[in-house]
């Protein structure tokens, strides 16, 4: 799975991005005086919240007519939701795009029955890729520093969970490989629920999206009250996991885990996370238009996020507040929608036998 993505995204790499050409269809679009919703399904604080704030004003000053762009959180049932309604109310008219992350992908993947939308009847116009860090509190860091294995063995655990088939399913898995105890606390509406657990003292474990890492953990870290222990990780033009660009001083999960284990990981519960890693976070979030909108309105957006991610201060406005990834449209970002949304049956199967034996959760 990640072979094929790295290898189709590099073929629409090569090519000229279709959104840096504004036809003269896309000229017809013109939303003077008009205000654009942004609808993401997840609390305020999170990273897709971060993450949408950060494009909005720019995404404002490239569309045609420079309208408002507000961004309106609409978080619930792990962000199915506010999916559900777009996909119900959202006219293709261009005044309502929804941004997704891998917790709304999951969902969709694992057959959830609260999802009633499909990403196939979706128009992307961006995709950008992601990473996460997980942290702990100084006194558990300071000892994880000395000894990974240690605090594994002799500790307990909790964590704030948006849901069990959410992008949290990803940290999950990987506390459970690593052999932590962790009793996790459903029903968060975003990350930043999980972070203002942590901060609390709630929860002595937590992990962020690069966006919200870089925004409201870092100054956790530098006022030694968290400390970062591990990263997903992150693709190389191979398919393997490396060092997160943005984080490359912090070991992945996958050498935690060899470190601890000493031997990489293997084996089909490992298969199953990297599958579900890839489908989360390379291809994490994207911006979508509804079903039946128009060809120019597509375009509209498709050159307005081009010209946002050419600018030639993209990458130092970006770097703190998004960390350094792709941001794709037009083919490429297709690309990440197929990533994203695509998943072999067998790493789905084994996640839902997982689900039902270690939270009850049973999906059909």
């Amino acid at each position: 799975m990640s072979r094929n993505f790295l290898s189709s995204f590099a073929k629409t790499a090569a090519m000229t991005a279709a959104a840096a050409v504004i036809s003269g269809s896309a000229l017809a679009a013109d939303f003077s005086g008009e205000t654009i919703e942004w609808i993401i399904p997840f609390s305020e604080g999170g990273g897709s919240d971060k993450w949408a704030r950060f494009y909005a004003p720019l995404l404002s000053e490239a569309l045609p007519g420079k309208p408002a762009v507000v961004v309106k959180n609409m978080p619930g049932a792990g962000s199915t939701k506010g999916a559900n309604f777009f996909a119900d109310r959202a006219r293709p008219d261009g005044l309502t795009i929804l941004g997704t992350s891998g917790s709304t992908q999951f969902p969709f993947l694992l057959g959830d029955p609260r999802v009633k939308f499909d990403y196939a009847d979706w128009n992307v116009v961006l995709a950008s890729a992601t990473g996460g860090v997980a942290y702990l509190p100084a006194d558990l860091g300071a000892q994880w520093k000395e000894d990974p294995k240690a605090v594994i063995e002799n500790t307990d655990f909790i964590y704030g969970s948006q849901g069990a088939t959410r992008l949290d399913l990803v940290p999950q898995l990987a506390f459970e490989l690593l052999g932590m105890q962790v009793d996790v606390v459903f029903g968060l509406k975003g990350r930043g629920d999980g972070r203002l657990m942590f901060e609390r003292g709630e929860a002595n474990i937590d992990y962020q999206t690069s966006s919200s890492f870089l925004s409201k953990v870092t100054p956790l870290v530098d006022e030694g009250r968290a400390v970062p222990i591990m990263t997903w990780g992150a693709l190389d033009a191979d398919g393997n996991i490396v060092r997160d660009p943005t984080f490359p001083d912090i070991p992945t999960f996958k050498e935690v885990y060899t470190q601890i284990k000493g031997e990489e990981p293997s084996g089909e519960a490992w298969e199953a996370w990297k599958a579900f890693f890839v489908a989360g976070f390379p291809a994490q979030k994207m911006v979508f238009l509804p079903n039946g909108t128009d060809q120019d309105i597509i375009d509209a957006y498709t050159a307005a996020f081009q010209t946002v991610i050419e600018r030639p201060d993209f990458a130092q406005i970006s770097k703190s507040r998004l960390g350094v990834y792709p941001q794709a449209t037009g083919a490429k970002a297709e690309t990440f929608k197929t990533a994203g949304t695509v998943v072999a049956p067998e790493p789905i199967a084994w996640v839902k036998g997982w689900l039902k034996d270690r939270y009850g959760v049973e999906l059909k």
